[in-house]
């Protein structure tokens, strides 16, 4: 049997944020779409979104690392801790930035009703170590035989 080498360690990546009792990277990939994928987000519209998302991270203890739009729909990466539950951020990323904008009276939102988001959303987790590299770990652990867990039943 060949023997693997992981290069891989948490002193070279220098974004882990630290708790009391924790050391983390967790980030979301997030795509949301206005409701009806209607093309109503205009750089106008987007910098008041920008600005509701980034007071909701700033709440949450999370961070907006980047954030671009289309017309018809905006993607978001966000940092957050793992205390956060992420539908919970995500609903008040929504739900914030819907009010800012109709509170912001723009031109492009009088056409809308009384909902601008879309309900569903996209969310792909991301950062780390690539996935290659983890499965490559965790399978090198037991002289490289990959076990699956089950629970006392037999039952995966």
């Amino acid at each position: 049997m060949e023997t693997t080498i992981v290069a891989w360690s948490m002193d070279t990546s220098s974004d882990f944020r630290r708790g009391r009792h924790v050391v983390f990277k967790l980030r979301a990939h997030l795509v949301f779409v206005p409701k009806y994928r209607r093309s109503v987000i205009t750089a106008q519209v987007f910098a008041v979104l920008r600005e509701a998302w980034e007071g909701v991270c700033r709440d949450f203890g999370a961070s907006l690392d980047e954030a671009t739009y289309e017309p018809d729909y905006v993607h978001l990466l966000v940092s957050y801790p793992p205390k956060v539950a992420l539908s919970v951020l995500v609903n008040s990323l929504k739900g914030v930035s819907a009010r800012r904008l109709r509170a912001a009276g723009l031109p492009e939102m009088t056409a809308w009703g009384a909902h601008f988001w879309s309900p569903s959303y996209c969310v792909v987790s991301c950062g780390g170590a690539p996935l290659n590299i983890v499965k490559r770990y965790i399978g090198g652990l037991r002289g490289g035989v990959v076990t699956r867990c089950t629970s006392p039943s037999g039952r995966r």
